[in-house]
């Protein structure tokens, strides 16, 4: 018997690589106002006048080179790893707790979620809880989620039963998760060649992190220090075969400035310098477009034509045991709490 739900959610996926669903996607993304956090009247004239015409063909095109073809609908990586992770701890729950997924933006969205839910079980007071698949804190990822929770809960009438956690960005099982997903890459590289270890999180544009108090850049690091310290870091340094150690931030949008530095820029100095990189992407629990197109295919060409040696890119905790494994478990314990 269903004692609790837990629903897993995470960012989104179109439904297709076409054009058509690329631009559906990107008109609710990107008109969420704490995604883009501009004045309605300056922004959506933007964005529908001059980003929804231009971007969905090159965002429709980037998704068809990584598309999963036996997954369509759905067979976004984003995707097939959600699916994957709630399965996962579905099967790894106890029989009173059911879990499931939901996106952001997309569907299977979370009101539909929680719709089918209060289908399933009219009257009934268990709790539901409502967890974001992003550690590090922001209003765009974390903090739109929670909000929609407190929306919802008011719209469909289910009080304190509906509840939102949060991963911490130094949670043991999430840190475990992405140490295995670093040190199964480690065997691409020559034996004994030093190899630098480079964390790419997601970036936000400057004036929200210094309006949030700095939350997000403080999870980051809480994140990358709590990695290197289960990678065997000390305060004498890396351990073999790593010799070194930097953080970055990916994906730059618009024309604001954002934090930095900048993983492509990063990329092109290690690569100058003759380096070895094994690039890490903590903000990403599943594969996307940010890490399989972004970083696997243009970053590794940043770093070779800029003279890099080996790169390898890590797998998200999602894509093999154990470490989706460790990530599951760190996920079942918010729920319990």
């Amino acid at each position: 018997m269903t004692r609790a739900d837990l629903i897993l959610v995470n960012l989104g996926t179109p439904n297709t690589p076409t054009e058509k669903d690329v631009r559906a996607f990107l008109a609710e993304f990107l008109g969420d106002p704490m995604v883009v956090e501009k004045p309605r009247w300056l922004w959506l004239p933007i964005l529908h006048g001059i980003i929804l015409r231009r971007r969905p063909k090159v965002v429709a095109k980037a998704y068809a080179e990584i598309w999963a073809p036996d997954e369509v609908p759905g067979g976004s990586p984003l995707a097939v790893g959600t699916r994957a992770l709630a399965k996962g701890a579905s099967a790894a729950a106890k029989d009173d707790l059911r879990v499931t997924y939901a996106y952001r933006y997309g569907s299977p969205n979370l009101e539909s979620r929680l719709q089918a839910i209060q289908a399933e079980s009219p009257g009934s007071d268990h709790p539901v809880t409502v967890l974001p698949l992003f550690a590090q804190q922001t209003a765009s990822s974390t903090g739109t989620v929670h909000t929609l929770v407190r929306k919802l809960s008011e719209k469909l009438g289910l009080g304190p039963r509906l509840q939102s956690a949060s991963i911490a960005p130094d949670d043991p099982g999430y840190i475990e998760a992405l140490a295995h997903t670093v040190r199964d890459r480690i065997a691409d590289f020559p034996k004994d060649a030093p190899i630098h270890l480079l964390s790419s999180f997601h970036g936000i544009p400057c004036y929200i992190n210094e309006a949030e108090g700095s939350q997000y850049t403080t999870d980051c690091h809480a994140t990358f220090e709590a990695l290197k310290h289960n990678l065997g870091w000390t305060d004498n340094g890396p351990p073999p075969p790593f010799e070194g150690a930097t953080l970055a931030y990916q994906s730059k949008f618009g024309r604001d400035p954002w934090i930095t530095p900048s993983t492509e820029d990063t990329l092109a100095h290690l690569g100058a310098q003759k380096s070895s990189v094994l690039l890490v992407a903590p903000s990403f629990l599943t594969p996307g477009l940010e890490t399989v197109e972004e970083l696997g295919i243009q970053g590794r060409e940043t770093f070779q034509e800029a003279g890099g040696q080996t790169f390898a890119l890590a797998n998200a905790p999602t894509q093999t045991a154990p470490p989706r494994e460790a990530l599951i478990q760190a996920l079942l314990n918010l729920a319990q709490h």
